[in-house]
């Protein structure tokens, strides 16, 4: 199984929005795909209908060690689609773990339970917490989410300094799969300056496929559904749909080099 996690420690960039939509759109692809929610505000598991009432054992369960990863997984109403939800109990765990042994390899031994699934997603919260250190010490890729705002660059070199950290004491294997600018405005000439300012310090690591701001990837979440279901015809859509075939074409590359 690859593991991908998607993070960035500015909220609002649009993390979950990808989160999700990029699950989805692997999933339509044909990949048995696992979305993990490690947000304590637990917006990716509403947005692929889970709502807090439903939600039975969750990501902060299997952290804490009382439930496996089998007992965490629930299925969704889209094909090949699985979902780890989250709880707001998870704004605990950060301190709950403090004191648990190798408390950054927790996620990563749940996941090797995994033998069902092709491919995980790892939905992080907005910072560089013990969570996020789980999800990065558990996942083979980084996919970064980068709104397009004056202040884009600001803060990704600090996150990627913390995944040379995390190459360097917990997982050697993990790399940077891509960044994908979202919010792109095509109204705005700022969204182009701060994606020619992208693409001029990351290179070939920024995708082609830019994600747009779409007011049906808005709307979905409210609807309990991916922006891919509520409406595969609008931009936002379409634009994952892109992502996904861009994601996979990297992947299969990789494989091919090792």
């Amino acid at each position: 199984m690859i593991r991908i996690a998607i993070a960035n420690q500015k909220g609002g960039v649009g993390k979950t929005t990808t989160a999700v939509n990029i699950a989805t759109a692997m999933a339509a692809a044909g990949w048995r795909t696992l979305l993990i929610d490690l947000d304590p505000q637990g917006n990716a598991s509403t947005g692929l209908g889970s709502s807090a009432s439903q939600r039975g054992s969750s990501s902060y369960d299997l952290l804490i060690g009382e439930a496996s990863l089998a007992e965490c997984v629930v299925s969704t109403d889209i094909p090949n689609l699985d979902l780890l939800p989250a709880t707001v109990d998870l704004s605990g765990a950060e301190i709950e773990l403090v004191s648990a042994e190798d408390r950054t390899a927790i996620l990563d031994r749940a996941l090797s339970e995994d033998n069902e699934h092709q491919v995980c997603f790892i939905d992080c919260p907005p910072s560089l917490g013990l969570l996020t250190l789980n999800a990065l010490a558990a996942s083979d890729r980084l996919l970064v989410p980068l709104q397009c705002e004056f202040f884009a660059l600001e803060g990704l070199s600090q996150l990627l300094q913390t995944v040379e950290q995390v190459k360097k004491r917990f997982n050697s294997r993990l790399s940077l799969a891509g960044v994908v600018l979202t919010m792109f405005d095509r109204r705005a000439r700022l969204s182009d300056q701060v994606a020619e300012d992208v693409r001029e310090v990351l290179g070939p690591l920024v995708f082609d496929t830019v994600i747009p701001r779409n007011v049906r990837l808005s709307e979905a979440p409210s609807h309990g559904v991916p922006a891919l279901v509520y409406d595969h015809q609008c931009a936002g859509s379409r634009a994952y749909m892109a992502l996904a075939t861009e994601l996979i074409e990297r992947l299969a590359e990789v494989r091919a080099t090792v």
